[in-house]
């Protein structure tokens, strides 16, 4: 007599709660990932020569990315004009090459001497500050809180000296490492214009390329996260860099305006530090600070008005008409963004900060839509999750 067949009771609940629930498939697929990254961390030797082709060609890359959505709108404008592409890219960079000639003629003896001028005046203005903090150090007001506080003035000044040679000494031991830096960085930005030339030319057909590689089906997906993408950092470099520019020319006005010493100087200081937003501003100012500070306590006033103007022309007027509401990140998360961006990866990582982190929340708001169209865990007309 043919006995019954035993019911299979625990593959079928293995399959239910474990290979039939997608929130336990997606916890398996994040312990793979973790356990690969795990791995190339014990192996990372065998990745040093990517890591170091990555260091070497990042920088003209981020370079020539940035200079091609600025120039990129005036080859499309001039193509559109019948002008062929390479001819478009040719005559733009004769442009360029004219306007940085008049440029140099024109500005760099006037920052010459702006700058030979502050190194002349450099004594003077230290003898100033010491004057000035002899004149605090000696009042009754400082002596009253150096007794409520304990502080030692001699102490103290002996501490700043040690640290101060400590400074020094580090800087000379790292000098032969700021040169062989600065040389990458020279022979990177030589490499610029040819990187550029080809991003001008076939960047149009960059994204196909890339689509190429994927799947048919995903293709679509893909194609909306690369729009968005280029259409977040477009809009960041192209207005951050008029905002700043902006800045610059409103900051060189009302220094001359109220009579600042090396306005020009201290306009393009703030027009090139302003490209960080909100941390750039704050130490834009330090140097105008300084200058106005030692000149008398009426013209600190008037550049601490100049800027107020300016900031707020910048933050009501111009900020909105240019730059707008593409990122929709909060003033806050920028800030955060940038302190820990610099931290981890210095000037660089400051610069790239704002950018980087809306590629990635752009990927990363992808990523989760699809998950959450596919996984079924948002559905309320889904039930058997578990």
């Amino acid at each position: 007599m043919e006995q019954p067949e035993q019911p299979r009771i625990w593959p079928d609940r293995f399959k239910r709660f474990f290979l039939n629930n997608k929130f336990v498939l997606f916890l398996l697929i994040l312990l793979l990932v973790g356990l690969n990254v795990m791995v190339l961390t014990k192996i990372s030797f065998v990745l040093h020569p990517v890591a170091v082709l990555i260091k070497t060609i990042v920088l003209p890359i981020i370079l020539s990315g940035i200079l091609y959505y600025l120039l990129n709108p005036l080859v499309d404008v001039m193509e559109k004009w019948k002008i062929k592409r390479g001819w478009s890219i040719l005559i733009l960079y004769l442009a360029i090459g004219g306007i940085l000639t008049v440029v140099v003629l024109a500005v760099i003896p006037v920052l010459r001497n702006q700058i030979m001028g502050l190194i002349a005046n450099f004594p003077m203005y230290s003898e100033n500050v010491r004057q000035q903090f002899e004149e605090l150090t000696g009042s009754q007001l400082f002596s009253q809180v150096q007794e409520t506080v304990n502080m030692n003035w001699q102490d103290w000044w002996g501490t700043i000296s040690e640290k101060a040679t400590e400074i020094l000494n580090s800087t000379w031991n790292k000098l032969g490492g700021f040169l062989g830096a600065f040389t990458e960085t020279v022979l990177s930005i030589v490499t610029v214009p040819f990187i550029l030339f080809y991003l001008l030319k076939d960047g149009k057909k960059l994204p196909e390329k890339i689509l190429s590689f994927l799947p048919i089906k995903s293709r679509t997906g893909a194609m909306e996260v690369l729009h968005d993408i280029n259409h977040q950092i477009s809009s960041f470099i192209r207005g951050q860099i008029i905002v700043s520019f902006c800045i610059g020319i409103l900051l060189y006005i009302g220094y001359m305006i109220i009579g600042l010493d090396y306005a020009l100087i201290l306009a393009i200081i703030a027009s090139f530090t302003s490209v960080v937003p909100y941390l750039g501003p704050a130490i834009a100012i330090t140097p105008a600070l300084i200058v106005a500070l030692v000149t008398s306590p009426v013209m600190l006033l008037k550049m601490v008005a100049v800027w107020t103007i300016v900031q707020l022309i910048e933050g009501k007027f111009i900020s909105p008409q240019i730059m707008g509401k593409t990122l929709k990140i909060h003033p806050i998360t920028i800030i955060f963004v940038i302190l820990t961006s610099g931290n981890l990866f210095g000037v660089v990582g400051i610069l790239l900060a704002v950018p980087g982190y809306a590629v990635l929340k752009v990927c990363v708001s992808h990523i989760f839509n699809w998950f959450k169209s596919r996984s079924g865990l948002y559905d309320p007309n889904n039930n058997n999750l578990l």
